[in-house]
């Protein structure tokens, strides 16, 4: 473990609700070691504002509107940032070499060769006094890649580390699913992509009808009645004007209006099964095109606690694949994301790929991110 470095992790992803962090140690190829995660929450100013301007930012022309507010939130999140590195050097022993600083991201747009994170890398290196990795999108991007997903390298590595069977797929439900395909351990070979909506329209649809930022283990979504017209109009709506040809969504591919006129358990159900649904399909339909007999699915994210979300997923997959979670293999699925930048961050360090054709669509494995030195 001589080129094995401790790097701290932060990522802040499409709820906007807080920052996940963690530090690894890890040489960015074979092995890493989680010394610690931890969950530090925005203040309602930052979160509210999140939710501000991704409402207000649909397309590219929109950033320079917003120019202002976008500036000023950046900063805020910045100096949040700031303050979790202060917390992690004055409360742990370990020493942070390296920071992997994905920020907010408030608009992500492929097709334009755009992805826009909140988060200045440089106040961030000057206010911690460390190196900072962040970036971590645009070299892709300038590769011919989507600039996401970015995690698989990092699937493959729990994979590996785990001893887990062969093959085998990882399901990631943050704000968006994303599917990892793992048939062997040569990074060419891993195939991902974004294949759906994940917690997103739940938590817009709750926070809607005020009533927190989520569904808490799919509650309001297992007393309501699901609207079947609307859910099949919905899913017929999504099978016309999706591209199922790229490899990453944002959050502003996916709307909730179908809903208006239900109440709130009526709608939390009709949009988690709309959901379900489209996870279901997506995932069976990428399983059978990758030509891997894959029959176990492992869960990771924040969706893996809704329930009913969960369960109804299982329902529409049948008996064709079994689910597990990677908390059965002792990795914390709250932290996957945060522990997967602390490992890119180490290999845009020691000048690694990141991403590959067959998960962003890359012309050929890419590292990325940008190193800063800022004290």
């Amino acid at each position: 473990m001589s080129n094995s470095i401790n790097s701290l992790g932060l990522m802040s992803g499409t709820s906007g609700d807080g920052v996940d962090a963690s530090i690894i140690n890890s040489d960015g190829k074979g092995q890493f070691k989680v010394l610690i995660n931890k969950y530090f929450q925005y203040t309602d100013d930052i979160s509210e504002n999140i939710y501000k301007l991704k409402r207000n930012i649909n397309k590219v022309e929109d950033i320079k509107k917003y120019v202002t507010e976008i500036n000023d939130l950046e900063r805020k999140i910045t100096l949040f940032h700031s303050n979790v590195v202060s917390n992690f050097k004055a409360n742990n022993d370990f020493e942070i070499d390296l920071v992997g600083f994905h920020g907010q991201t408030i608009l992500h747009s492929p097709k334009d060769k755009y992805s826009k994170q909140l988060g200045d890398g440089n106040l961030l290196s000057q206010l911690s006094k460390k190196k900072v990795i962040y970036n971590f999108r645009q070299n892709d991007l300038a590769e011919g890649g989507e600039g996401a997903p970015l995690s698989p390298i990092f699937h493959q590595l729990i994979v590996k580390e785990k001893k887990i069977d062969l093959p085998i797929g990882i399901l990631n439900i943050g704000g968006i699913s994303n599917l990892t395909l793992i048939g062997d351990l040569k990074d060419e070979n891993l195939i991902s992509k974004d294949i759906g909506p994940g917690n997103c329209l739940i938590d817009e649809w709750m926070r809607r009808n005020k009533k927190g930022n989520y569904d808490n283990n799919g509650e309001a979504a297992s007393i309501g009645k699901t609207n079947e017209l609307i859910l099949n109009q919905a899913l017929e709506d999504f099978e016309n004007v999706t591209d199922k040809n790229i490899n990453s969504f944002d959050v502003n591919d996916f709307e909730i209006n179908f809903l208006r006129g239900l109440d709130l358990e009526d709608g939390a159900s009709t949009i988690t099964d709309f959901t379900s649904n489209i996870i279901a399909s997506e995932l069976l339909s990428e399983i059978s095109k990758s030509n891997l007999k894959i029959t176990k699915i492992i869960l990771c994210g924040g969706g893996r606690k809704n329930k009913t979300l969960i369960d109804r997923i299982k329902k529409h997959c049948g008996n064709e694949v079994k689910f597990e979670t990677t908390d059965d293999y002792g990795v914390d699925g709250d932290f996957v994301e945060s522990q997967a930048f602390a490992f890119l961050a180490i290999r845009s360090f020691f000048k690694l790929p990141i991403s590959f054709p067959n998960t962003t669509g890359c012309k050929s494995p890419s590292t990325g991110g940008v190193l800063v030195k800022n004290f």
